[in-house]
């Protein structure tokens, strides 16, 4: 299947109506072993807390539904943005990419971060290896911090700063399909 495009893909905000899907997406078989699932009450405060960016991910020519991705610390004064969730019904088909460099370009440009971080379980290799190749750099592992359904899982805390995102950019790494 080709890769969608850039301009295929749109990050609207989440309503409040949206959040059955979203719920149902984070609880998809799919999903569920490589995100800690939030209950209603937490996206909730998400859509409505200026801190947070919670959006929607539109893809394909009819601009439906793909997942859901949410930013945390959009307010801190230390201008260090979290990358708290990307969920994508959707695998293997570029969509990650586009929305993770449609989202760096929002943290940087847009928020004026310093630092881009996330945190990625040991078991999502695949996530892992994306956010590696798109120049987060590996900060330290958080071992054997979250349950998960065999025991525990350790998390990876990765991160990008500015310096580091607008090298890329002038090296032509952060290019969109489409642009």
């Amino acid at each position: 299947m080709n890769a969608p495009s850039s301009t295929a893909v749109r990050l609207r905000p989440t309503m409040l109506s949206d959040l059955d899907e979203v719920i149902a997406i984070e609880q998809d078989a799919h999903n569920l072993p490589f995100i800690t699932p939030w209950e209603r009450t937490q996206h909730e405060g998400a859509v409505r807390f200026p801190d947070f960016r919670h959006f929607i991910v539109e893809a394909g020519p009819g601009g439906g539904r793909a997942g859901f991705v949410i930013l945390q610390g959009c307010r801190n004064p230390h201008r260090s943005v979290e990358l708290k969730r990307i969920v994508l019904q959707s695998k293997g088909r570029g969509l990650g990419r586009i929305c993770v460099r449609l989202l760096k370009r929002m943290a940087f440009r847009d928020l004026h971060a310093h630092r881009f971080w996330l945190d990625v379980k040991t078991l999502n290799t695949r996530a892992h290896a994306l956010y590696a190749s798109e120049g987060f750099v590996e900060e330290g592992r958080l071992r054997e911090s979250v349950k998960v359904a065999d025991g525990y899982d350790t998390l990876i805390v990765m991160s990008l700063l500015d310096r580091e995102y607008e090298a890329r950019v002038a090296m032509g790494l952060e290019a969109l399909p489409g642009d």
